[in-house]
């Protein structure tokens, strides 16, 4: 490997402390210099980077990449960001541990997330799964073991508590996934199988992550009509397991809870001066959620798996019960919140056929065909086997910004890469943070904005020799021009590419060289220490 020299560049380390002008030397992947402008001592090749800022590359601490850094090698979406490293195995549900019996539900369920694979994943394991990782990947990548596999593994879909036997299996999975270098747990409550789980399965499968030294990572129970309850509800779980908490998505949506923020960060703060509490959280900077629509149903419907659901959405008197609760009373798996279809936009189908879907709000479908939005929402998830994506507008910008503000927060972008028409920000979150809310609105200092997104993140993961740019840290570098830093991704054109990110570099090796994407794959599985 040779050594690279960047200089002439401003560098914001990632500390939080000023910035500072500065050349930078990297050799065999570590960054062996840090000195002042024509100082370097050592021979290799040179950029000038006068006007730009040098920055430790940016950690996405919620992804939903875990086919996508395997199958797409230019992975431009998170590249052309300056990410260097993702978080995945997010909310319960991924693709590791799995068996020949839950990988084809999983595959299906989680369709409107990644994809479908045109072939069986060659891996089971965690292990297996990070072994493909290291034959090469676009970024570092960082797993968690998703509860919802491991319970649907002992449990399929069955609505019930675990016997202390099936209890003591889920534990010995959860060890084993640790053991082979996961990072923690994470947990979807408001999705199949994990939101059958109650508190007590959860504190008892934290107990083995506890002690590996990971952390615990809730999609928990209510964003919505209860959504202080649900987070509160996250920091009893980690007072009772002692073990270290990283909200997922940490928003306060829905007009109904506009200027709550506050309620929920005076609940952190309370966790963390009075019970001990390890707590931190990610955002992305958008008001829009995104998800499968399949997710908007009550967990009732989703016991037996796809199938099942079908039924279900055909019978018709069990149709009429379900809308009353998606669209009267607020079903669990829309937060207890009803649905209003103006708020709920397709993002993606499996099926051709209905392309037409794409785009448009439920609502503005149904006007558009003269239906019922219900009955449209039934009959595109029957004639898609589920298999839709969705976006959800029910952010509020007062809140967003005050959960960015805290001292706990780090970035996460929740992409969701696959669909004709996905969130833009798979593609913006992190130019987006330092373009409108560092430069444009003032929100985050340049320095405080690079430490929510490399040190902070790092400290969660607990890796002390990167998120910082300093003599002795893995070289994940990302370098750009903070005047023009932005996210360019909208609504309706979500995968245009970011502009101002001239350089990244992963381990060492440039992944992105003069905004152009290179041949390399220089990410690994980074394993829990």
């Amino acid at each position: 490997m040779t050594t690279q020299i960047l200089t002439g560049g401003t560098i914001v380390d990632g500390t939080g402390a000023d910035r500072f002008r500065a050349d930078v030397t990297v050799s065999d992947g570590i960054i062996t210099e840090v000195v002042s402008p024509g100082k370097a001592e050592s021979l290799g090749a040179r950029i000038d980077v006068t006007g730009l800022v040098v920055a430790p590359g940016f950690i996405d601490m919620h992804a939903h990449s875990d086919l996508a850094v395997l199958n797409d090698p230019e992975h431009t979406a998170k590249v052309w960001q300056g990410v260097t490293c993702e978080v995945l195995g997010q909310d319960g549900l991924s693709y590791a541990p799995v068996t020949d019996e839950t990988l084809p539900q999983l595959v299906s369920q989680i369709a409107g997330w990644n994809g479908e694979p045109d072939v069986a994943p060659g891996w089971r394991t965690v292990a297996e799964y990070l072994a493909r990782v290291d034959l090469g990947a676009p970024v570092n990548v960082a797993y968690l073991v998703p509860h919802g596999n491991v319970r649907m593994q002992v449990l399929g879909t069955e609505q019930r508590a675990p016997t202390p036997d099936e209890l003591q299996r889920m534990i010995a999975i959860v060890t084993q996934g640790l053991a082979e270098g996961a990072v923690g747990l994470s947990t979807g409550l408001t999705y199949t199988p994990g939101m059958y789980a109650d508190d007590d399965e959860i504190v008892a499968l934290c107990a083995p992550v506890r002690d590996a030294g990971g952390y615990y990572c809730p999609h928990h129970r209510n964003y919505g009509r209860s959504v202080v309850q649900g987070y509160q509800d996250c920091l009893n779980i980690a007072k009772r397991a002692d073990i270290a908490l990283h909200l997922a998505h940490c928003h306060v949506n829905y007009p109904q809870n506009a200027g709550r923020a506050s309620e929920v960060l005076d609940a952190i703060d309370a966790a963390i001066a009075h019970d001990g509490i390890d707590v931190s959280l990610d955002t992305y900077p958008y008001l829009a959620g995104a998800t499968y629509l399949a997710a908007l149903l009550p967990s009732w419907v989703h016991v037996g798996g796809t199938d099942a659901v079908i039924s279900r959405l055909l019978e018709p008197e069990t149709r009429r019960r379900i809308l009353y609760e998606v669209e009267v009373s607020g079903s669990d798996g829309s937060h207890d919140m009803p649905v209003d279809w103006a708020t709920i936009s397709v993002s993606g189908v499996a099926d051709q056929r209905s392309a037409w879907a794409v785009g448009a709000t439920i609502a503005e479908l149904a006007t558009a065909r003269t239906e019922e939005p219900g009955a449209l929402f039934c009959d595109l998830l029957v004639a898609e086997r589920l298999r839709v994506g969705c976006l959800v507008h029910v952010g509020n910008e007062d809140n967003v910004r005050a959960i960015m503000r805290h001292r706990a927060h780090t970035g996460g972008s929740d992409g969701i890469l696959v669909g004709e028409r996905p969130h833009p920000r798979g593609w913006g979150t992190f130019p987006r943070y330092l373009g409108t809310y560092v430069r444009e609105l003032g929100i985050l200092s340049l320095e405080e904005c690079v430490a929510h997104l490399t040190s902070r993140p790092a400290r969660r993961l607990r890796l002390p020799d990167r998120g910082v740019l300093r003599v002795g840290a893995v070289a994940d570098i990302v370098v750009f021009d903070p005047d023009t830093i932005a996210a360019t991704a909208t609504y309706d054109d979500p995968r245009r590419q970011p502009q101002g990110i001239q350089h990244v570099m992963v381990n060492g090796e440039y992944t992105l060289l003069d905004g152009h994407r290179t041949d390399r794959l220089p990410g690994q599985a980074i394993r829990r220490a």
